[in-house]
């Protein structure tokens, strides 16, 4: 069993000073839907969420989704903040997006369960790799957080 990090390294600290880890590369499952807040493809705990809230999902498939989302509750941090601006965060959009790190592979396993109810709905979904994401505005052993650098928009 995993065990759960209190406090993300970067967290408090300015996302502008933060360097990326050379050694890692980050993945993230996206589809071709565009999020509104950040502006990029949305994730896919949001799609299946979004067929969730449509009606779409049959009963074993919101089983599904409801154990993964308990699983990732229980065994990733949920980031304190996702905008590199300063407090009052509530003032912005949430521009950051989460990405995993390539080490987490437990966590990368378990979200293919989604990856499959996505493309028996007829939902495309693309794997991201990228070395560098962003401006870090959260970190912790499985996850980074980051708002993309412009020329990734």
């Amino acid at each position: 069993m995993s065990t759960r990090v209190k406090r993300g390294k970067h967290q408090g600290y300015s996302p502008k000073n933060v360097k990326h880890d050379d050694d890692i590369t980050y993945l993230r499952f996206v589809v071709r839907q565009i999020d509104d807040n950040s502006q990029m493809e949305l994730g896919v705990f949001h799609a299946v969420g979004n067929l969730q809230d449509s009606g779409q999902l049959d009963p074993h498939e919101e089983d599904e989704y409801e154990a993964t989302r308990k699983w990732f509750n229980e065994n990733l941090e949920k980031p304190a903040r996702f905008t590199a601006s300063k407090p009052p965060f509530h003032r912005k959009k949430s521009k950051a997006i989460s990405w995993f790190k390539d080490s987490a592979r437990e966590h990368i396993g378990r979200v293919r369960s989604l990856v499959a109810i996505l493309w028996h709905h007829g939902v495309p979904v693309r794997m991201l790799r990228a070395d560098r994401v962003g401006y870090v505005v959260y970190e912790d052993e499985y996850q980074i957080v980051a708002e993309p650098f412009a020329e990734h928009k």
